[in-house]
């Protein structure tokens, strides 16, 4: 079995080495599918009176697909729009609250936009790159659980919530990989400085720092 492996690592390094590498010059457009994995770094504010002194939120982690679409503006500098479907993210208690597990959930989309630097030349097979992009992050499908009406209104009716939209700022760390003239793989970090407030409609409010990370792989294909 290992040695199965290890031959099949082997060949697909032998590969790849031989495959010809596309040149990402000026004025290629290239597209990209993959998967996006979003891991909110919180730092939570405390939710407004009334409430438990030290009342915080934590926001779990969420991914989903994504499509990107770039454009080399010359053989180093490059432009690049992300999008994808929703990401539906568990808010849960922390702080005083931490253990009452679900407190409610979110859905968002944050498309970006990128400035890109490409080191190496064009025709490298692999290519590193630095980015900064403006993220617009949109948030909706805001919902309360059970447990979030009996800390803020119990007895009452049920507590909604609503997210404000937000705009961060996104450095970016990546590299592309040729698989051969037309394909390629790109995997790439990215660290978006992001912070929302959300407003419950028992009048209450809390501020977060999401700063989320994104890890993504993609498959590519350049025209």
């Amino acid at each position: 079995m290992k040695k199965t492996l290890s031959s099949a690592l082997a060949l697909t390094a032998l590969a790849l080495v031989a495959s010809p590498a596309s040149a990402q010059t000026a004025g290629t457009v290239s597209a990209k599918i993959g998967y996006n994995q979003i891991i909110p770094q919180v730092r939570s504010g405390d939710l407004s009176a009334p409430s438990f002194p030290g009342t915080k939120i934590d926001v779990e982690e969420a991914g989903a697909p994504i499509v990107t679409a770039s454009y080399m503006v010359t053989d180093n500098f490059s432009v690049e729009f992300y999008a994808g479907l929703g990401y539906k993210h568990d808010v849960v208690g922390d702080g005083a609250i931490a253990g009452v597990g679900k407190i409610g959930s979110v859905q968002q989309v944050s498309p970006t936009l990128f400035a890109q630097y490409r080191f190496l030349a064009a025709s490298s097979m692999v290519r590193p790159y630095v980015g900064l992009g403006l993220t617009y992050a949109y948030f909706y499908g805001e919902e309360g659980s059970a447990a979030l009406t009996a800390l803020t209104n119990p007895g009452g009716a049920p507590t909604r919530m609503e997210a404000d939209d937000a705009w961060g700022i996104s450095p970016q760390i990546g590299a592309t990989v040729n698989v051969d003239r037309n394909w390629f793989v790109d995997v790439s970090v990215i660290k978006t400085l992001l912070t929302s407030k959300s407003h419950l409609s028992t009048g209450q409010s809390i501020e977060t720092k999401l700063d989320p990370i994104a890890v993504n792989l993609s498959l590519g294909y350049r025209f």
